[in-house]
């Protein structure tokens, strides 16, 4: 059973920093495709960052030289580290990871590509 758990959300001011966290047990993901993705009230759920398992990363336009993915695999964990946040980055942050998954979904974070969900840690960044 393929269980993720998010941790490292909280409420900072515009500038600040966070650093996300998600735990996942039940097996090796060291052949996933594993991302975040956020969501906002009122839209739609929106690709973060993902890092497939040849250990590339990919990133939305927004997150670019402001966030940095990384995943640890001898403790089969996924980090978001988010520098520079903005009021734009508040939402609620969830981990996902798939296997097998599709290349192009894994590149351009699609939804619909992703198998697993955690619960979501909630980012909240004041002006």
């Amino acid at each position: 059973q393929v269980q993720l758990v998010e941790s490292g959300g909280g409420s900072v001011q515009s500038g600040g920093s966070l650093r996300l966290s998600c735990t996942a047990s039940g097996e090796s993901y060291n052949s996933y495709c594993m991302a975040w993705f956020r969501q906002a009230p009122g839209k739609e759920r929106e690709g973060v960052a993902s890092i497939d398992s040849g250990g590339n990363r990919h990133y939305i336009d927004s997150a670019k030289l402001r966030f940095t993915i990384s995943k640890d695999n001898a403790n089969n964990a996924l980090y978001l580290q988010m520098n520079s946040l903005k009021p734009e980055d508040t939402a609620m942050y969830y981990c996902t990871a798939v296997s097998p998954y599709s290349p192009a979904g894994c590149i351009f974070l699609a939804p619909s590509a992703f198998r697993y969900w955690g619960q979501g840690t909630q980012v909240t960044v004041s002006s």
